[in-house]
């Protein structure tokens, strides 16, 4: 018995919606759940969510695709490699999700009560950030960094075990 955790975060990493699946269901299954109703400058992802559905309802909405193509695509489709350098600020969230013991290990029986507390947990990481925090990204039209305010400029989805 596992459990997969789908993430949509915004720019500072912080959870927007928390899904949770079988853990034998591929990430792709819950990513329309995930996006709907987010609206933001560029979405990021892994490998795992590279599809041509997924792409297309994310650029509906005017966001950038994030996506580094599978290696088995007939056209690889370009992506910005050092904004994707981004998408560790959700490996960073599920890592603090992590250490919370009850979360790690799973112990609830009941799915309702597993996410309970994973919510719990990600309000915990989301009061401990200091509240404002200022961040940079590159801007390729004026070649430097660029401060950004906080906010959802853009969203990261990710999947963990």
């Amino acid at each position: 018995m596992s459990t997969k955790i789908h993430a949509a975060g915004d720019a500072l990493g912080n959870p927007l919606r928390l899904i949770a699946s079988p853990g034998q269901r591929n990430d792709i299954a819950f990513a329309h759940d995930l996006v709907d109703g987010l609206v933001a400058d560029a979405a990021i992802a892994d490998k795992g969510y590279d599809a041509d559905h997924l792409c297309a309802k994310i650029a509906e909405t005017g966001a950038a695709i994030v996506i580094p193509p599978k290696r088995n695509r007939k056209v690889q489709r370009t992506y910005d490699q050092e904004l994707y350098k981004e998408r560790n600020l959700i490996e960073r969230f599920f890592n603090k999700l992590k250490q919370f013991r009850r979360v790690a290990t799973r112990y609830d029986k009941l799915l309702a009560n597993f996410m309970g507390f994973v919510k719990l947990a990600a309000i915990a990481s989301w009061l401990s950030r200091p509240a404002r925090r200022q961040i940079e990204f590159y801007d390729p039209k004026k070649d430097c960094l660029m401060p950004q305010r906080q906010g959802a400029c853009k969203f990261l989805i990710y999947a963990s075990r």
